[in-house]
């Protein structure tokens, strides 16, 4: 791959392992539970709300259900959750004005697509006007984590073993059981609707950054996408941010749970990352492994056996989810995240989000309402 007449794809290098987090969540009507779209008027009642390094802390998705909190560039876990805790306060006050409560999970239990209002902007109007019934499908939430990398050349060869931790990562954050009123049987329908976009789903396995190069300019050649963040993929590079951008979790409604994702997130790049400096070939799994690892993940959560290298061995996530944080630990006390890290590990006894969801609906003999009203209530707490 690459050649003659392939344009560069600059990265602007971040020097540190910075951090930064990107909360979707979803406005409910306080009496009906049902999704409310007044994000205009949410937006209007908070200002003009920055960051210290200027980053808008809230902007608009495609959806006018949803607010997305955005951090600033940070260092530690604990400072990029403290920001997300203060404005997600400062949005809930003014939703509160508003008659709405804030919820954040993958999917509403109940809520009808086709009764959603869009945003209008250009690039919204052309998502939907290509990709038609299953654009206006994406009513979905997420987490999106980004971690500085100092080179281009290092994003492949992280990324690619990333997704060893593909699994472990939906299993955890999984919170989208049910969707228009039906549980689907999934820990999370949203990872697998999302895919339905062309260009979202599992990334490439590149082996370096000229492939990359010569995959984006062949992509914009054929208008598969006008810009790179046309490319929806669940881990992909972010060039302009000179990140790699973690896009495989669920929405999540609790801090804690927003805490212990991110520090496994920024432990798992941060200890790759070095060990590429110190000149290791890091371990990869063959594509097809990777789709069904996510597969399995988004149907039976944390009860999904994953596969676990290139050997075809396999094992409980939750054991393997073990092993891993015991491995992380170091990294983690270097980043001063080693409490959130631990909390990870309070998931599986607590229940993911999707199991908590499901004994919901079933103390409430199925009323969803009574699930959006647990959801609503862990956000809040």
């Amino acid at each position: 791959m690459g050649g003659a007449g392939i344009s560069k794809v600059p990265f602007n290098s971040s020097p540190r392992p910075t951090l930064g987090v990107e909360w979707e969540v979803a406005l409910v009507d306080k009496t009906t539970r049902d999704l409310s779209s007044k994000a205009a008027a949410v937006f209007d009642a908070c200002g003009d709300m920055r960051a210290w390094d200027g980053t808008p802390q809230i902007t608009k998705e495609l959806l006018r259900n949803t607010v997305e909190l955005v951090s600033g560039k940070h260092d530690t876990v604990s400072e990029v959750v403290d920001e997300l805790s203060e404005t997600i306060t400062t949005v809930r006050r003014a939703a509160d004005t508003l008659g709405v409560d804030l919820f954040c999970a993958g999917t509403h239990p109940f809520a009808q697509w086709s009764a959603q209002q869009l945003t209008r902007t250009p690039h919204y109007d052309e998502l939907i006007e290509r990709t038609q019934w299953w654009g206006r499908q994406m009513l979905i939430w997420g987490v999106h984590v980004h971690v500085g990398i100092s080179h281009p050349e290092k994003v492949f060869p992280i990324l690619n073993t990333l997704l060893l931790s593909y699994p472990h990562l939906l299993a955890l954050s999984a919170s989208s059981p049910m969707w228009a009123g039906v549980d689907t049987g999934y820990a999370s329908n949203r990872s697998l609707m999302f895919q339905q976009l062309p260009t979202a789903g599992l990334p490439f396995q590149f082996e370096n950054w000229t492939q990359f190069e010569a995959y984006a300019h062949d992509q914009m050649k054929t208008g598969v996408f006008e810009q790179l963040g046309g490319m929806h993929w669940d881990i992909r590079p972010a060039p302009k941010w000179g990140t790699i951008e973690v896009r495989v979790c669920d929405g999540m409604s609790t801090r804690t749970e927003l805490s212990a994702l991110v520090s496994l997130i920024h432990c798992l790049i941060v200890d790759l990352d070095r060990r590429v400096e110190s000149g290791e070939t890091l371990p990869t799994i063959p594509p097809w492994h990777v789709q069904e690892n996510k597969w399995r993940a988004a149907r039976y959560g944390l009860d999904a056996i994953v596969i676990t290298d290139a050997e075809s061995n396999e094992r409980l996530v939750t054991d393997d989810l073990m092993e891993l944080l015991n491995r992380l630990e170091p990294t983690a006390k270097s980043l001063g995240c080693e409490n959130e890290l631990a909390m990870v590990a309070e998931i599986p006894k607590r229940g993911a989000s999707y199991q908590r969801q499901r004994r919901v609906a079933a103390a409430a003999q199925g009323d969803l309402v009574a699930v959006v009203d647990a959801l609503v209530k862990e956000l809040e707490q």
